[in-house]
């Protein structure tokens, strides 16, 4: 059985160490393009190639979707603010905590990179998006919800809808040429990585949570016997 005074401890090392070295990847592969990606690097401009070859109604129209889903003051403050509540009903209170800073930190941790390294976007866009290519906002809030969400409910299913969400989000972000692939890379690392930092900050906390709620079932069962 789990000892509630160190529960977490653990995990939270391990989510600071992953989280640091993800964040530290980030930033060197954008002093990486800050310094070497001008003219953009070979694999960009093959995969801008490849997306431009696909262009269907169908993948226009889902991509335009992922665009307005992943950013925005949907993906910004709906999303965050839906999943806090949503976890707050379930009795999560220091998860939802959790959700809303790793949320809060990612945004945070893309709008330093964009102005810092301040790439410009693919000639072609054909969607409307802030000042800056590198990271991609989209795939970091993406990366975040699929981290936090395997954070909170570690399971393998969970981790293949969040890995799979990411995956397409880095499509859709290609596909509109918002975003050269580098870039897409980029957000995931920053994403994952603000999230892993959130979860050391708070996996003590969380773990004692998660705890206690099996435990008010038999109490309550307990009680009406």
């Amino acid at each position: 059985m789990t000892d509630e005074r160190t529960a977490g401890v653990r995990p939270a090392m391990a989510y600071l160490f992953a989280g640091l070295a993800l964040v530290v990847l980030s930033c060197v592969l954008g002093f990486w393009i800050f310094t070497h990606g001008d003219p953009p690097f070979a694999i960009d401009v093959w995969w801008n190639v490849v997306v431009a070859e696909m262009w269907n109604p169908i993948l226009t129209g889902f991509s335009r979707v992922m665009n307005w889903v992943g950013a925005g003051w949907f993906g910004v403050l709906v999303i965050p603010i839906g999943g806090a509540i949503a976890l707050v009903l379930l009795r999560r209170p220091w998860a939802a905590a959790y959700f809303l800073a790793a949320s809060a930190v990612s945004a945070g941790g893309v709008q330093v990179l964009k102005h810092v390294f301040g790439r410009v976007r693919p000639e072609d866009i054909i969607v409307v998006s802030d000042y800056g290519s590198y990271p991609s906002g989209h795939v970091a809030n993406a990366a975040t919800l699929a981290v936090t969400a395997a954070v909170i409910f570690p399971r393998v299913w969970v981790m293949i809808v969040g890995a799979a969400w990411v995956i397409l989000m880095a499509f859709s972000r290609t596909y509109l040429h918002a975003h050269w692939l580098s870039d897409t890379v980029g957000g995931a690392l920053i994403g994952a990585g603000a999230a892993l930092l959130a979860a050391a900050a708070f996996a003590v906390p969380m773990a004692k949570e998660s705890l206690r709620a099996p435990a008010k079932a038999p109490a309550k069962e307990a009680s009406l016997g």
